[in-house]
């Protein structure tokens, strides 16, 4: 680790002229990049948040955000606004790309169409003439800062009165990683690490070296990576990955460019002196993954943690603060996460349950409100049921319009009985309950729902139901008052894991019990859940262990590979009957596949 060449630069905001207003409603949304978004604040209150994929059903959507922002509109019972906020200055973005294309100009095609996209789609001007267009909403927008609004959506609604803040992902305007500290309304970043130095694109430019997805399947690469050889000394590929990246003493880090390709347009992620470094060829997109493959994605991972830990002790020897709140794409690494509070000094850590670029639009609202309002609290948020709602009259009118089979509950506790017993008895629910989850993993409302007690229950979820790759992990759910009993977890518990944000070891004698949720390391990516946030699901998990001794179920998103989580009755309906899900559960109703068979339908898989 050296002591100098440090990255560090000033993180320099130009700041916004905002109205004097009273508890203003605020709309933010995000757009033009991936995960496009949109939230409401009113009455100083997070009103509603969703992504545009799940109305759409086109996995990580980039699109203008209309049926987000109409959703939101609606929920809060409004067709205007005061204040409109988006995720990023357009101004600072272009000038980087601009630089960049004139210091490795690519061909005169492409140099064309990048200049299109920003005059005609991704200018301030054409944004502000879109947003009027779809909308009819004529409030000018205010554009800020992409990291400002990372660290603003982590602290504003963290509850904290005081903390440090960090943030690290790809690349915003230019800034790839800040710091900063806030107190009470106060919010204040104050180094940052710039393009092309990025540990989220070193991530992202393994991804692909690895025969992945950029900005989609890294949370595969970090799955992927126990199976390879979890140690820094006899994983070779760890000491040549660590050639690429230069780790300072004062948590700033460097990347060696001529390994990496996101400074030029028309190059891979990975320029040929990585394979020449690594002695490994690129995989092809779905390619066997090997073991040397499997190695690497465990160099990875480590590099990334030693990256990230040498940055955040740094923090806290700079800002002192117990507290940190943390944002960005790398924060939903949840199996670093799960190392924070043990490897470093701080004593707590909130990170909310959209961390990546979709979460921005919070804190987009959230700094408005906190500047324009100085006066406001700062809130504290519990839970992210904050999508749409289905009323049971709604569902049961969907049931019967469709000429569906199903059967129909008097009492929660029938049902749960029953669907309980399901459970035990090998069978797989899917679990559609009150308001849609806000962030990329289902929390209980739109999950589908197993045993764990099986060691073939990982494959069959997998290949029967998922249509995804063997190897990829299940996480198991469990009420906050049982974690510890099988779980080797940070005490007390931090909020993060009600956001299956963290990863923890499953305790030695407790593994043979759950295999289904233990990970091939032993670790599982725990989600706790609170009675007073979500009361039915946390009976269920009780109600599985009066019956199994084991108070522990699967929880996976309900989807399937290539599609966004269900949004609808339509979209969970649709689902069961393109895979083996046995039994859907959407309010009081429950709805067996074997008795709707006339309904088909063959899902398109896409990745």
């Amino acid at each position: 680790m050296r002591e100098i060449n440090s990255t560090w630069e000033n993180y320099e905001f130009l700041d916004v002229d905002l109205p004097k207003l009273a508890n203003p409603t605020i709309l933010a949304f995000s757009c033009y990049f991936h995960d496009s978004s949109a939230c409401i604040i009113k009455d100083g209150k997070l009103i509603a948040a969703a992504d545009e994929e799940r109305f759409t059903r086109k996995k990580h959507d980039p699109s203008f955000p209309i049926n987000a922002i109409n959703y939101c509109l609606n929920e809060a019972g409004i067709t205007s606004v005061d204040l409109i906020v988006f995720y990023e200055n357009p101004d600072i973005k272009w000038k980087r790309i601009e630089s960049y294309l004139k210091k490795n100009p690519p061909s005169q095609d492409l140099y064309q169409n990048i200049v299109k996209m920003w005059t005609e789609i991704k200018s301030k001007e054409k944004m502000q003439e879109v947003f009027l267009e779809k909308t009819k909403l004529n409030n000018k927008i205010i554009f800020l800062d992409h990291h400002l609004c990372h660290a603003a959506s982590a602290y504003y609604v963290s509850g904290f009165d005081q903390a440090a803040i960090v943030t690290i992902d790809g690349v915003g305007e230019k800034v790839t990683t800040s710091y900063g500290q806030a107190e009470s309304n106060n919010l204040k970043l104050e180094k940052c690490i710039n393009f092309p130095h990025s540990i989220g694109l070193l991530y992202t430019a393994i991804t692909v070296f690895l025969g992945f997805k950029a900005n989609d399947h890294e949370y595969k690469v970090m799955g992927l990576a126990p199976y390879g050889i979890m140690d820094r000394v006899k994983n070779k590929y760890y000491n040549k990955l660590s050639q690429v990246v230069d780790l300072n003493g004062d948590g700033s880090f460097s990347l060696n460019m001529k390994y990496f390709g996101h400074e030029r347009f028309d190059s891979p992620a990975c320029t040929d002196e990585m394979s020449k470094l690594l002695g490994l060829k690129p995989n092809s997109r779905g390619g066997e993954i090997t073991a040397d493959y499997q190695n690497l994605a465990a160099a990875l991972q480590m590099i990334t943690e030693d990256a990230v830990l040498n940055l955040l002790n740094f923090v806290h020897r700079v800002t002192k603060q117990d507290n940190l709140c943390y944002a960005g794409g790398v924060a939903l690494n949840s199996v670093i996460n799960g190392k924070i509070l043990s490897k470093t000094p701080f004593k707590k850590i909130f990170i909310q349950p959209s961390a990546g670029d979709s979460g921005t639009v919070i804190g987009a609202a959230k700094y408005i409100q906190h500047r324009v309002s100085k006066k406001e609290k700062i809130e504290c948020v519990t839970h992210s049921s904050y999508g749409p709602k289905y009323s049971t009259e709604e569902i049961k009118e969907f049931l019967d319009k469709e000429n569906i089979n199903y059967e129909s509950f008097n009492s929660s506790d029938e049902l749960l009985k029953k669907v309980a017993m399901l459970l035990k008895d090998k069978f797989i629910i899917g679990w559609f309950q009150g308001r849609m989850e806000w962030g990329p993993r289902a929390l209980g409302n739109r999950s589908i729902l197993a045993s764990p007690l099986h060691k073939d229950m990982r494959d069959i979820l997998n290949a029967k139901v998922k249509h995804r790759e063997l190897f990829r992990p299940f996480a198991p759910v469990v009420c906050v008052d049982d974690a510890k009993e099988y779980f080797e977890c940070d005490d007390p518990i931090p909020e993060p894991t009600d956001y299956m944000l963290m990863v923890y070891p499953i305790k030695t004698q407790k593994q043979s019990q759950i295999p289904a949720v233990t990970h091939v390391d032993g670790s599982g990516r725990l989600q706790t859940v609170r009675k007073e946030q979500n009361p039915l699901y946390y009976s269920l998990i009780k109600e599985f262990g009066k019956l199994t001794g084991i108070p522990i179920l699967v929880n996976t998103s309900f989807n399937i590979r290539g599609e966004p989580i269900v949004c609808s009755p339509q979209d969970a309906f649709r689902c069961m009957m393109g895979t083996e899900i046995d039994y859907l559960v959407m309010d009081k109703f429950l709805i067996k596949r074997s008795n709707n068979l006339q309904f088909k339908w063959e899902p398109k898989i896409i990745d």
